[in-house]
C-alpha cells in the first residue's frame, strides 16, 4: 500500500522574499509541483499544498509551502502531518544551508537545527527532530555581511545562472529519498563532482 510524505518547503510569505536565498526550499516545491503539472491551493492548515504522487500508483506527496514566516514554519507543518496522518519520519523539510557551499544539497535524518530558525520550529511543532531534510547550499557571505542579511537577500548574477540547476538537484534528490531511501540520496547527491 502507498504512504504519503508531507514534503514541505521553507521560505517566508510576500512577493519581496520569492526570489531570496532563504526561499529556496520553497522553490524546490514549486518544481516539484511543476513537474507533475499541479498548481498549490490554499489549506485550512495555514499552508498551500499540492497533493500528487511520486509516480502513477506509487508514495503519495503532499508538497506544502508554509503561509507563515520561516521562524514560525512548525505549527503548520505540524498541522498538517496530524491532517494527512504523515509520522515525523516522513515529514521531509527542504531550507536553505549557511554551512554548505552554493550549488551543493545534503540530505540527513535528525541531528541539531544548526541556527536555522524554521529547522528549529519545525522540531519543536513535531515534538522530535527526526525528520529528513534536503538541505540546500546557499554557501555563507564573504567579508562582515551579517548571515541573516544575506540570506533575506536574492541571489547573485552568478548564482542566478546555476540556480535552476540547484533547484532541479533539490527536487531530484527528494524524490530519490522517496522512492529509493535516504542512503541512496546520500550516495547520489554526496558524492563529489
Amino acid at each position: 500500500m502507498a504512504s504519503t510524505w508531507l514534503v514541505v518547503g521553507l521560505g517566508n510569505p510576500g512577493p519581496q522574499y520569492a526570489a531570496t536565498r532563504h526561499n529556496i526550499g520553497q522553490l524546490v516545491v514549486d518544481e516539484l509541483a511543476a513537474r507533475r503539472g499541479e498548481s498549490f491551493r490554499e489549506h485550512k492548515a495555514g499552508a498551500r499544498v499540492v497533493e500528487t504522487w511520486l509516480r502513477p500508483g506509487a508514495d503519495k506527496l503532499v508538497l506544502a509551502k508554509p503561509n507563515t514566516y520561516m521562524n514560525v514554519s512548525g505549527t503548520p507543518a505540524a498541522a498538517l502531518a496530524r491532517f494527512y496522518s504523515v509520522p515525523a519520519e516522513r515529514v521531509i523539510v527542504v531550507h536553505d544551508e549557511l554551512d554548505i557551499p552554493f550549488d551543493t544539497v545534503k540530505l540527513k535524518i535528525g541531528g541539531g537545527h544548526g541556527g536555522h530558525n524554521g529547522v528549529r520550529d519545525i522540531a519543536r511543532a513535531l515534538a522530535t527532530a527526526d525528520f529528513p531534510r534536503v538541505r540546500v547550499g546557499i554557501g555563507r557571505p564573504s567579508g562582515r555581511q551579517d548571515p541573516a542579511d544575506w540570506v533575506l537577500s536574492p541571489f547573485g548574477k552568478e548564482e542566478r545562472a546555476n540556480l535552476p540547476i540547484l533547484v532541479s538537484d533539490a527536487a531530484d534528490a527528494v524524490e530519490l529519498l522517496v522512492g529509493e531511501g535516504l542512503l541512496a540520496a546520500q550516495q547520489k547527491h554526496h558524492a563529489p563532482r
